[in-house]
C-alpha cells in the first residue's frame, strides 16, 4: 500500500485530498507547511508527496529543494498560478507533475497513479536497457549512461529524473526523428494525464543543462526533435 503525504495550509484541501486518496487505497499524511513536510520526510518514507506552492513558514518550492537534497520522493506540485516561470522552477527541482488550482480530485488521483506507475516501473532493474553500460562522447558532452552523469566540457552538470530520462531515451534513438507523442509516452508513459507543453519545458531546461551542446537537440517543426550527432 502506498503512502502520501499531502502538503497544504488549508485544511479543507488536505482533507479533500485525503478523502479521495484513501478511497483509491492509499495511506495518507498531511502537513500544513513545508517546514513539517521536510521533518516528516526525514522522519519516516513516503511513496509520493502532493505539495502545494504558497504556504506560510515556508513555500513549497523551498521545502521541494531541501528534501531533494536526501530523498528522490516523487512530487507532484500544487499551485493557484499556472505560470510558465513556476513550471519552469519546479520541474527544475526534479518534480514530476504539475496541477494548476482549482483541480479535480479524480485527475489528481489518475495523475498519481501515473507518478508512481512510471517512478516504479523506471526503478525495476528488469527494465534496464542493455545500452546503460555505454559512455556517450561527443565534442565536450560526455555521458556515462550506467551512472546518469553527464559532462559537459569537463564539467559535471546535475540534471533532474526527467531530464536525464529524456536525454537518455533521445541518445538511444540519436538522429532519428522523435515525434512529440513518441517522447512523451516513452519518457512520461502511455497513461500521462499532462500536456504536451511539459515536453516543451524540458526541451528548454535539458538545453540549458548542455551548454554549447544543447545544438545537438534539434527541433523538427510540426513533428518534434531529433538529437543529431550529424553522422
Amino acid at each position: 500500500m502506498y503512502k502520501l503525504l499531502i502538503v497544504d495550509d488549508e485544511e479543507m484541501i488536505r482533507r479533500l485530498i485525503a478523502k479521495y486518496a484513501e478511497f483509491e487505497g492509499y495511506t495518507v499524511a498531511e502537513a500544513a507547511d513545508g517546514m513539517q513536510a521536510i521533518q516528516m520526510c526525514r522522519q519516516q518514507a513516503f511513496d509520493l508527496m502532493i505539495c502545494d506552492i504558497m504556504m506560510p513558514e515556508l513555500d513549497g518550492f523551498s521545502a521541494c529543494r531541501e528534501i531533494r537534497k536526501f530523498s528522490n520522493i516523487p512530487i507532484i506540485m500544487l499551485s493557484a498560478r499556472g505560470e510558465e516561470y513556476d513550471k519552469i522552477n519546479g520541474f527544475g527541482l526534479g518534480i514530476d507533475d504539475y496541477v494548476v488550482k482549482p483541480f479535480s480530485p479524480k485527475e489528481l488521483m489518475l495523475r498519481v497513479e501515473a507518478v508512481l506507475h512510471r517512478y516504479h516501473a523506471a526503478a525495476a532493474p528488469q527494465e534496464r536497457d542493455k545500452a546503460s553500460d555505454q559512455i556517450f562522447e561527443l565534442e565536450g558532452l560526455r555521458v556515462d549512461l550506467a551512472a546518469r552523469i553527464v559532462y559537459v566540457d569537463g564539467v559535471r552538470v546535475e540534471l533532474s529524473p526527467k531530464e536525464y530520462d529524456l536525454l537518455f531515451y533521445m541518445l538511444k534513438n540519436k538522429n532519428i526523428a522523435l515525434s512529440r507523442e513518441q517522447l512523451i509516452t516513452q519518457v512520461w508513459g502511455y497513461d500521462y494525464y499532462g500536456d504536451d507543453r511539459t515536453l516543451d519545458t524540458h526541451i528548454k531546461l535539458l538545453r540549458k543543462s548542455l551548454g554549447p551542446y544543447a545544438k545537438f537537440i534539434v527541433t523538427l517543426r510540426g513533428v518534434g526533435y531529433r538529437f543529431d550527432t550529424g553522422a
